[in-house]
């Protein structure tokens, strides 16, 4: 059985006056994906996001919501979509729940407190309902922006630098509910983090100069850490008893190689290091496949700056 399309573009530009910044793009994202968003500052990305998520009509082309025109029937296609910009539509004023409510209100959910329930659940609010949103931290700010953009239970979620300023906790977290809200959705997720992608995202799509140029699957388990230590060095079952690392591999006296599930798992790795007294010499990521076809592709001529 073929996957469901949630999210279609169809041969999509944009344009600013005589700047085309978005060039016959076309992407599907089903049921089930999360699709990352990479490229470099000015690749197009934003105005990528702004035309998938109803903000701007694209110039040519059609994007469809679940089979519905965006352009054609709005309001139709807006109710299957949820969107969360590179910074969250908060009332810093409101109350999480009390917003969570305008929220819903202006989507015309029925069942209001019940859609907030879910929301807040989903999105690890249960204990912050009552307070101000001026009052908590960049992290539960970022799970806000998400719960808005889910309380009417969409079927496409695009998220825009979802993980934008958070510490290593609140990284992983966030990227935990990306990736749970992509099991029932499709979710299209836009990222300077190329790690971020790597460990969340099922596929990839590259925008240069506003034109695809690459798109293709994930591979799972493809981050990699260079450990170097002295030649007192530990067992390799010492290494693969730390949470997170799924692989080792002796690299040579000292030198070890270890497949991770995330760039998270490097915190755990020097912990254990300097509490066991190994000697830790470098602990660094080598260059994965996606980070290689990245720099291939865009960095040609280009400042290579991510945004």
């Amino acid at each position: 059985m073929s996957a469901e399309i949630l999210l279609e573009a169809r041969e999509v530009s944009c344009s600013y006056g005589r700047h085309r910044a978005v060039s016959a793009l076309s992407l599907r994202v089903a049921r089930g994906e999360c699709l990352g968003l990479l490229g470099l500052n000015g690749a197009g990305k934003s105005s990528t996001l702004s035309m998938l998520a109803g903000v701007r009509a694209p110039s040519e082309g059609r994007i469809l919501i679940g089979g519905l025109d965006l352009q054609t029937e709005p309001l139709a296609a807006r109710r299957r979509l949820g969107y969360l910009p590179d910074v969250p539509p908060l009332f810093a004023e409101m109350r999480v729940e009390e917003y969570l409510g305008f929220c819903a209100d202006l989507r015309a959910v029925p069942q209001r407190a019940d859609a907030v329930a879910r929301a807040s659940a989903r999105c690890g609010l249960q204990d912050v309902g009552t307070r101000q949103i001026r009052s908590l931290s960049k992290g539960y700010q970022q799970r806000i922006g998400i719960a808005q953009a889910i309380v009417h239970e969409p079927e496409v979620v695009i998220l825009d630098e979802p993980s934008v300023g958070l510490d290593p906790r609140q990284l992983h977290e966030i990227r935990a509910l990306v990736k749970a809200l992509a099991v029932d959705r499709a979710v299209v997720l836009s990222s300077h983090l190329l790690a971020e992608i790597e460990s969340t995202c099922t596929r990839v799509a590259i925008l240069h100069h506003g034109q695809l140029v690459h798109e293709a699957p994930v591979a799972a388990g493809q981050l990699q850490l260079v450990l170097v230590l002295r030649d007192t060095a530990p067992r390799a079952t010492r290494l693969a008893a730390i949470d997170g690392v799924l692989a080792v591999s002796a690299g040579g006296t000292g030198r070890w190689v270890l497949d991770v599930r995330d760039d998270q798992v490097a915190e755990a790795i020097a912990r254990a290091a300097l509490d066991e007294q190994w000697g830790l010499r470098r602990l660094e990521a080598l260059t994965s496949p996606l980070e290689a076809t990245f720099l291939a592709l865009t960095v040609k001529g280009d400042v290579a700056c991510l945004g």
